[in-house]
Formats: C-alpha cells, structure tokens, sequence
C-alpha cells in the first residue's frame, strides 16, 4: 500500500479542500441541466449544491449567470464538466450494454448520481468508493428526495489513502467478473505514487473484458497556467484554489502503464469531443484546459489474448 496523505487533503467531506470541488462538479452539472441543448441531465445536481453551506449561493440555472458562457467558470469551465458527464456516461453505459459487464466502480464518487440517473440493464451494481463523510452527505440529500437508484448501489466508505483494494470483495465485489472503473477528476490531486498505486489496483482487480477511463493532467508545470481565465475566476468566485489543491509532481504515464500489462488503451483531449458534439470548450490561449487527457481502456478477454487480438 502506498501512502498518499498530502497538504492537499481535507477531511471534512464536502465542507473545504478537494471536497468542495465535488460540488463545483454539481453546480456544473445543474447548469448543463437547465440549457437548452444540455448533453447530460442531472436532477440531484442542484440539490447538493443548495444543501452544502459552502455553495448555497452558486448559480445551479443558466439565467443565474449574468454574463452567461462568457463566465470563465460559471461558462466555459461548467460546460467543460457537462460534455465530460456525457462522455463518461456514454462510456458506462457503452460497457454495460454492448460490452456485458454488471460491475460499476467509481473510485473517488464524490456527489456522482450515476447509480440514480443512468438507465441500467438488469443486474448492474454500481459500487461507489469515496470517504465515509461525502456519502453520508450525498445518502442525506438523496434520502430527503426519495430517490429511488436504478441499479444495485453498494456505498463503500473507505478512505483512497488506505488499503481500499481489500474492501470492494467484502462488500461482493467479484474480482473475477468483468468490470467497468471510472476514476473522473481524481487523479491530478494525487501524488504520483499514489496514481500508480491506483491503476495498479484496478489492473489487478479486473478480470478479462473490464474497462477503465480516467482522466489526467499532462503539463509539464501547471504553475504556467495560474493567471489562466479559468484558474482566476474559480479562485476570485468561489473561492477555489485549484492549484493548490492540485498535486504539481510530473505525473506517471498510466495509459502506458496499463498498454504495457495488455490492455488496449487510447488517449484523448476533451476538445476531441467538443467537435463531435458540437458543444463544449474549444483550445484558447493561456488555456487550462490544454494538458486535461481523458483515457480510455480495456482488457482483452482471455480467448482474444489467445487470438492475439
């Protein structure tokens, strides 16, 4: 086990620290929501965000925005997590539906409402791995709506900093089925020991036929990107430090980690789906967006090893 405590990490669930990002994210996704030509919609969205002190005051509607998409975060940066939601959403679904797969990890869940918004096939279980106090937070609010998940949803309180490869089988994870991981804006607030030690666990937990996506930060200094639009309004805003939550090591080379163990893998910037979408942030100058990568990944099954596919 890898020991991944640093500065960085706050224990308070969604109160401060990296914690607070997670409704960042949901204010986003409320956002994106309520437009027009919305590619994800997530009805518990704005209720995270009105139920934490923290961002009771944060626009979760459109005509909330008095300069709208001109907003670097309330606008470009919001729509940024809209059209990741979607991706990430078309690539679990993807997984369940074509590729079979029952199991759902997300490791580092935060306030995700996946297990209660996406239309599972039978006999999907969606195990949702975060800290004991951001899932007591997203139970209360999900409870106070009575919503209703539409796979089998297994919490599992652990912290990432522990041993937490031990604790999916104790709660029926299966190592030995297929298995789909999401690990979405995790990674760049983990030390890079700690982002090998992950993918290490995933690789060793997945049978033949998972798949994993995960997304990076590339740059080689982010410090280069602090005046950047989008770090400025996040810190003048609400308040957000991202920098400073961020881990500024030299990250790993993960997808090349795992192509190395046989998993086929593909690296892609979120611009690439900006154009097949036709919505979402696009390359600017002094961008801080321009080093985010979203990887994709799969093991192939033994009978495609032996057929060296």
């Amino acid at each position: 086990m890898v020991d991944t405590a640093h500065r960085n990490t706050d224990d308070t669930g969604v109160a401060g620290g990296v914690g607070v990002t997670a409704l960042l994210v949901a204010a986003a996704r409320a956002l994106e929501s309520h437009r027009s030509d919305s590619l994800a919609r997530d009805v518990y969205a704005e209720h995270f965000v009105r139920a934490a002190p923290a961002s009771a005051d944060w626009p979760v509607h459109p005509c909330q925005v008095p300069d709208g998409d001109a907003n670097p975060l309330w606008g470009r940066f919001a729509r940024y997590f809209g059209l990741r939601t979607r991706v990430l959403d078309d690539f679990l679904l993807r997984s369940v539906r074509v590729g079979g797969v029952r199991q759902v990890v997300l490791v580092g869940a935060g306030l995700d409402a996946r297990a209660f918004r996406l239309d599972w096939p039978p006999g999907c279980v969606v195990f949702e791995i975060d800290r004991k106090e951001v899932l007591a937070f997203k139970h209360r609010v999900l409870g106070g709506l009575s919503a209703t998940p539409r796979a089998a949803r297994v919490p599992v309180p652990t912290d990432l900093r522990a041993d937490w490869a031990d604790a999916l089988p104790r709660v029926g994870f299966d190592p030995a089925a297929p298995s789909v991981w999401l690990v979405e804006g995790l990674l760049f607030y983990l030390p890079p020991a700690a982002e090998t030690y992950l993918i290490d666990t995933v690789e060793g937990l997945s049978a033949g036929g998972s798949a994993l996506a995960f997304e990076v930060k590339l740059e080689k200094d982010l410090l280069e990107y602090r005046d950047s639009p989008l770090y400025t309004a996040t810190r003048e805003q609400i308040g957000i430090d991202l920098l400073d939550l961020f881990d500024l090591a030299p990250r790993p080379d993960s997808a090349g980690r795992l192509t190395d163990r046989g998993w086929s893998a593909s690296v892609h910037t979120p611009f690439d789906f900006t154009r097949l979408h036709g919505r979402g942030p696009l390359p600017e100058p002094n961008d801080a967006l321009a080093g985010n990568r979203w990887v994709f990944a799969e093991k192939p099954r033994p009978a495609e090893v032996g057929r060296g596919v």
